[in-house]
């Protein structure tokens, strides 16, 4: 989601070869339903999981993320929200490792090489984790 990062330079990606998912905190999970379609409808062969430095999602946990709702917009607000696994995370490298885990157990389609990467915002490389 962080408009920061450009996938196509930091992996080499000619424009029209990938389909780019965005999402807060890069969850496979809140993904998962444009990955299969990606797969079964357009044919995709390999996923990677992106998530970076300095990610929002490291610095708050469900409770915060529902108390600023409440606080900002009141109390029927945050019954909309207070249902809402917001997919917050401690650790950037064990969620990236945890995501591509959690796909390779789901994988709808044979044959998809799955990895996992850490995007450096303040280098703008890529390092592989898993």
């Amino acid at each position: 989601m962080d408009a920061r990062i450009d996938p196509a330079a930091a992996f080499g990606i000619p424009l029209g070869a990938a389909h780019v998912i965005r999402n807060a905190g890069a969850s496979a999970r809140d993904a998962f339903r444009s990955i299969v379609i990606s797969q079964q409808l357009l044919g995709t062969t390999e996923v990677l999981v992106v998530k970076h430095t300095g990610c929002g999602m490291l610095t708050f946990d469900n409770d915060t993320a529902k108390g600023l709702v409440k606080k900002n917009k009141g109390d029927a607000a945050a019954k909309e929200v207070q249902d809402i696994d917001f997919l917050t995370f401690p650790d950037l490298e064990a969620e990236v490792k945890k995501d591509v885990e959690w796909l390779q157990s789901r994988a709808v389609e044979e044959g998809i090489r799955f990895t996992g990467w850490v995007y450096e915002v303040e280098t703008g490389k890529a390092r592989q984790v898993v």
